[in-house]
């Protein structure tokens, strides 16, 4: 399934996702711009290499700058491709403007940079020999489809259905999506796991690390509204 859209109205503009979502393009257009080379350089000095963090010695042979801890927030702003920008900026668009409206645009951000770095550190508790270097704003909108499940469990969400190369499309409950959503990324996380730590993918640890982490924490990130409410 894929989401759409969602039935579920918005009270102010949302500034701050707009601004993430331009933030992201520019990035990748700057990425795009960049020859092969150093292209490939690039994302390994700003994309997350998680053995960069764990053996300083093997960061220290392999030519990479002392430090590295700045790469887990550089790295929720790139992407490797046209198609996984787009994928990660449409389901920002369709989750994070009602998740905004209910947090405001300051204190959703340092939300979605939370998670950015509950994602990152679940990436790295679980492969922390990678020498692949990982990019995507996918944990930190974890975070946020985390939180929209809680925030707003009866929401409809438009999904596209593929079926025998027949187009559907129908409404579900935001939490029977998002549910069914995460029991795929915990299902390959744990397949993962399996398999040897430099083969290249999708990080399904950083998407459960963030799912889990804005689900526990959004609530401190709400705003009150003027009658003392969450």
């Amino acid at each position: 399934m894929i989401p759409l859209r969602d039935v579920n109205r918005t009270r102010h503009v949302p500034w701050m996702v707009w601004l993430l979502i331009l933030t992201c393009v520019l990035a990748f257009l700057q990425e795009i711009a960049l020859p092969a080379p150093l292209l490939e350089r690039f994302i390994y000095l700003f994309g997350f290499v998680p053995r960069r963090l764990t053996d300083p010695l093997w960061a220290q042979r392999a030519g990479f700058p002392p430090g590295g801890f700045y790469t887990i927030f550089t790295s929720m702003f790139l992407h490797g491709s046209f198609a996984h920008l787009l994928f990660n900026m449409w389901t920002l668009a369709v989750f994070g403007d009602n998740v905004e409206d209910r947090m405001g645009p300051i204190r959703f951000l340092l939300f979605y940079l939370c998670s950015g770095v509950a994602a990152a550190i679940a990436h790295l508790v679980f492969n922390p020999t990678s020498t692949l270097p990982t990019v995507g704003a996918s944990g930190a909108i974890a975070g946020v489809l985390g939180a929209y499940m809680f925030l707003f469990p009866h929401a409809r969400v438009v999904t596209f259905v593929p079926i025998l190369f027949m187009p559907y499309f129908i409404e579900v409950p935001a939490a029977f999506f998002l549910a069914m959503w995460f029991m795929i990324q915990l299902l390959s996380g744990w397949t993962s796991l399996f398999l040897p730590p430099n083969v290249g993918g999708v990080a399904w640890w950083a998407h459960i690390g963030g799912f889990l982490c804005g689900a526990l924490v959004f609530p401190f990130f709400l705003r009150r509204d003027r009658s003392g409410g969450w």
